[in-house]
């Protein structure tokens, strides 16, 4: 939702990876922007109308991004999406970052524009594994951006250290860094970035990517 130039940005680079990308925008005009060679369905009309959200092909979406210039509507179309529709995968751009934790609330990944890229949507949308953000001279150790199943949300720091075998370094919280203290929660959509020793970072990724394990009392 919005063909601006975060909006575009993001449906020709998902075309570029093999998706099928739907796009729209109540300005007809905006689709401008597009490459000629974009394959994609465009719609005219509100990101929240449900008619619009089934001609742009929300009914056999993984994902969806709303990224219009206006946050009550990001915000209703990314509820919509996700409460009318059943798409998990649901990303909302936010220009008032002092709102963005009652988004969150909702469910909603916000996304501030402090910061703020199209490459971060894109990866809240298809997440893609562990990243390799620093690697120490020797090679040995790496910090990495991981990627975790929503089931650790509520999980401490402590957990995830002591299941990953890997040490928290810091998150990025509302598009902010952020250290958090060994008992502090995971919250919905943190980034977590972790110190691994790179033979491992493998493994530390396949343990963050699954539910973690329920622990006998």
């Amino acid at each position: 939702m919005g063909a601006g130039r975060v909006g575009v940005t993001l449906a020709q680079t998902l075309e570029e990876h093999g998706h099928s990308v739907g796009i729209i925008d109540q300005n007809p005009d905006a689709f401008r922007r597009l490459s000629p060679d974009f394959e994609g369905r465009r719609v005219t009309g509100l990101g929240f109308d449900r008619d619009a959200l089934v001609q742009a092909g929300i009914e056999d979406a993984r994902a969806f991004a709303a990224v219009s210039s206006g946050d009550n509507s990001n915000i209703i179309a990314a509820r919509v999406v996700r409460e009318t529709f059943g798409v998990n995968d649901v990303v909302a751009r936010i220009y008032d970052p002092r709102r963005a934790e009652v988004y969150q609330r909702f469910g909603i990944t916000t996304v501030a524009t402090v910061r703020w890229t199209a490459d971060q949507v894109l990866r809240r949308m298809i997440p893609r594994g562990a990243d390799s953000e620093f690697t120490d001279a020797s090679g040995r150790v790496r910090l990495c951006e991981m990627d975790t199943h929503p089931g650790w949300v509520g999980s401490s720091m402590r957990d995830i250290q002591r299941l990953s075998r890997a040490r928290v370094a810091f998150l990025t919280r509302l598009g902010e860094g952020y250290i958090p203290t060994p008992d502090e929660l995971l919250q919905e959509s943190d980034v977590v970035h972790m110190l691994v020793e790179t033979p491992r970072v493998n493994d530390v990724q396949r343990v963050l990517a699954v539910r973690p394990p329920v622990e006998k009392e």
